[in-house]
C-alpha cells in the first residue's frame, strides 16, 4: 500500500490575497505535528525556505520518526524570478535558477534521499506576443537538462500547473511534461503529478497517470482536489470522487507503493484534521477496491454496455442498492 506524506509548509503560517492563517511554526513543531496526524510517516519540506542543513533535517528527522518523501525546490520567490527563473531572458537570472535545482539536489543527496519535485510555476506567460515560445522552451530544455546531469542518482521531478502564478505555465499537463524530458533525452527526469493539478488542467486523472506509467519515467503523486475552476488544495474527494477512486484503482493496477503526498491548503480549517481526511479516505478506497475486486472492474473496462458498468458502480462501489 502507498505511504502517505505532507508538504510540511502547509502547517505553518499561510496566505492569500486577502488573510493570513494558522501561526508560524518552526521545522521542529511542524514535524512534531506531523506526528499527530494519523497515517503520515513522511514530509516533503522546500528548499531553501523551510530548510537548508542537512545535518539539522537528519537530526530532526530522526527526533520524530519521519522520512523524506521529496526535497520540494522553489524556483518562484526571489525578486528576481518574479517574471520567470528557469526561463528568464536575462541570463544570470536563470544560472541562479539552475543554481537552486543543482544545489537542492545535492541537499537532498546530503540528506539521504533521492528525489527533488518543482513546479516552475512562475515560468509563464500572460498576453499574446509576450514572449517566444520556442525560446521559453530551450531555456527549460536546458536548465532541467542541466539539473539531471548533476547527480544523476538524483531524480528530478517535474511538477505541471496550468496557471498560477503566470496565466499560462508552460509546463501545464502530463503531456507537456512529457514532451520536454523526452526532447531533453534523459531517463533520470521524472514528472509529479497533482491530483489537484491535472483536475484543473482539464486532464483526466487517471488517464494522466496512466499516460505517465506507461512512458516508463518516474513519477510521484501529490493528493488533493478541487472544484475544476481552481487549485483550492481541498482534502481528497471533496469535489471529485468518483474520479479519485477512478485514480487510486490505477495507482493500485500500476502496483504504485512510494509516498502519496498531501498538497492540501487547510485555511480556515483545522490542519491536521484536513491532513487526516487525506489519508483515511485514500485507505477506504484501496480497501474498497480490495472488496470489489480488481479483476471485477478490469473485466467492465472497454465494456461497450457502459450501462452496466455503471450499475457496478452504483451498487459495488458507492453501494447504493
Amino acid at each position: 500500500m502507498p505511504k502517505y506524506s505532507l508538504i510540511t509548509n502547509f502547517l505553518g503560517q499561510t496566505q492569500d490575497r486577502f488573510h493570513t492563517y494558522n501561526k508560524q511554526r518552526t521545522l521542529d513543531e511542524k514535524f512534531a505535528a506531523v506526528r499527530e496526524i494519523p497515517g503520515y510517516t513522511g514530509v516533503e519540506v522546500v528548499y531553501p525556505y523551510e530548510t537548508k542543513d542537512p545535518a539539522e533535517l537528519k537530526k530532526l528527522l530522526a527526533k520524530h520518526s519521519l522520512e523524506v518523501s521529496a526535497i520540494n525546490v522553489n524556483v518562484k520567490g526571489e525578486p528576481e524570478f518574479v517574471s520567470g527563473g528557469l526561463t528568464s531572458p536575462k541570463k544570470e537570472v536563470r544560472e541562479k535558477a539552475i543554481r537552486f535545482l543543482t544545489e537542492a539536489k545535492d541537499f537532498a543527496a546530503a540528506v539521504g534521499v533521492n528525489r527533488v519535485t518543482c513546479c516552475p510555476l512562475g515560468d509563464g506567460f500572460e498576453f499574446p506576443f509576450q514572449t517566444s515560445y520556442r525560446t521559453a522552451w530551450k531555456h527549460l530544455c536546458d536548465a532541467f537538462g542541466e539539473a539531471a546531469a548533476h547527480r544523476p542518482d538524483v531524480i528530478m521531478h517535474i511538477e505541471y500547473k496550468p496557471k498560477e502564478t503566470r496565466r499560462h505555465c508552460f509546463i501545464g499537463r502530463a503531456a507537456d511534461a512529457l514532451c520536454l524530458i523526452r526532447e531533453i533525452g534523459v531517463t533520470n527526469l521524472g514528472v509529479t503529478i497533482d491530483y489537484g493539478h491535472s483536475v484543473y488542467a482539464g486532464e483526466h486523472p487517471a488517464e494522466a497517470l496512466s499516460l505517465l506509467h506507461y512512458s516508463g519515467l518516474p513519477y510521484y503523486v501529490h493528493i488533493n482536489d478541487n472544484d475544476k475552476s481552481w487549485d483550492w488544495d481541498y482534502f481528497t474527494g471533496s469535489h471529485t470522487l468518483l474520479e479519485y477512486v477512478e485514480f487510486v484503482y490505477y495507482m493500485k493496477e500500476f502496483g504504485y507503493d512510494d509516498y502519496m503526498t498531501s498538497d492540501t491548503h487547510p485555511t480556515r480549517w483545522d490542519l491536521g484534521r484536513m491532513f487526516e481526511i487525506n489519508a483515511r479516505l485514500t485507505e477506504k478506497v484501496w480497501k474498497l477496491l480490495d472488496r470489489v475486486g480488481m479483476d471485477a472492474i478490469r473485466a467492465l473496462i472497454d465494456n461497450e454496455d457502459y450501462p452496466t458498468t455503471w450499475q457496478f458502480i452504483e451498487e459495488k462501489i458507492l453501494g447504493w442498492t
